[in-house]
């Protein structure tokens, strides 16, 4: 496999716009929501919408030959997690603010530490377990009722479940890109989980309402360019480079929830997101400088 060149500057362009899509994504969710637009037809469209697209990339890039797999069961498994997560993940931003549910997401990479250790058994030293303690204790001060807004408990323990499973499907995704085609893994994921999701969406009413169906279309465009961009940056840079760009999602989501939805992030909220952010940065650097010395043990 030839990898791609390093080009930083077009990486971090690029995780900037995911960064801003996902955010746009989340606000459309919140908005459809709104409109009474059921949840299952929101997830369908999402995952319906990136079949093409993928398939259109492999078509121009490696071929379909990469779909071979003997892991069938480990697709599986990744999509039934990976659509949990996605329903928490869409739920959040419906129940808690936008920057609030945007600011809990920021956790996953705390719980990546911890599902380290407990179910991969990988040594975490005292940098990471104290990035740990501070990222929850950045979640304690964005609950606390003390900053002028109360956080609803049901919203905040899906948004921090949310994060548990985006930390739970990276895990998963790490063993399998030992083998696996990323484009791959995320197209088996919209494979598997599309049957699951049309079935769910039979329960559901389908709307005819134009501005409700461009709703669930800007869902689907937005959630698969995000994913594209996202799978491009990190061809282009590395993870502790471009992570930078993830946070500015928190300002597009007080921008959007400040804009369509008349609702400003608590005092909480700055206090506790600067204490999550930071722990997130130094999880991803001091993995960053752990692999950096895997690789110099392996030189010749």
């Amino acid at each position: 496999m030839v990898l791609a060149r390093q080009r930083p500057t077009l990486a971090l362009v690029l995780r900037l716009g995911a960064a801003l899509t996902l955010a746009t994504m989340f606000a459309l969710v919140k908005l459809a929501s709104e409109h009474g637009i059921a949840l299952s037809h929101m997830l369908l469209i999402r995952q319906a919408a990136s079949i093409p697209i993928l398939c259109l990339w492999l078509a121009l890039t490696s071929g379909f030959g990469v779909m071979r797999t003997q892991r069938l069961g480990g697709h599986f498994m990744r999509s039934l997690y990976g659509v949990t997560g996605m329903v928490l993940n869409f739920l959040a931003p419906i129940l808690l603010p936008l920057a609030v549910s945007t600011t809990f997401s920021f956790t996953a990479p705390i719980f990546a530490v911890i599902l380290s250790a407990l179910v991969l058994r990988e040594h975490v030293g005292r940098w990471r377990w104290a990035a740990v303690l501070l990222g929850f204790a950045g979640v304690l001060v964005v609950a606390s009722p003390a900053g002028g807004a109360e956080i609803p408990m049901t919203g905040a323990l899906v948004a921090i479940g949310a994060a548990f499973m985006v930390a739970l499907v990276s895990i998963q995704i790490r063993d399998l890109a030992q083998t696996e085609n990323s484009v791959v893994i995320v197209l088996y994921f919209s494979l598997f989980t599309v049957p699951l999701l049309f079935v769910w969406s039979l329960f559901d009413g389908w709307t005819s309402d134009p501005a409700d169906i461009a709703l669930l279309i800007g869902i689907g465009v937005a959630g698969t360019l995000a994913q594209v961009l996202l799978t491009l940056a990190l061809r282009f840079g590395q993870v502790a480079s471009v992570i930078v760009m993830d946070y500015v999602s928190l300002i597009a989501a007080s921008y959007y929830g400040w804009y369509l939805f008349n609702n400003l992030p608590p005092a909480s909220l700055w206090l506790g997101a600067p204490l999550i952010i930071a722990a997130g940065v130094i999880i991803v650097v001091r993995e960053q400088i752990l692999r950096r010395r895997r690789m110099r043990t392996l030189e010749p």
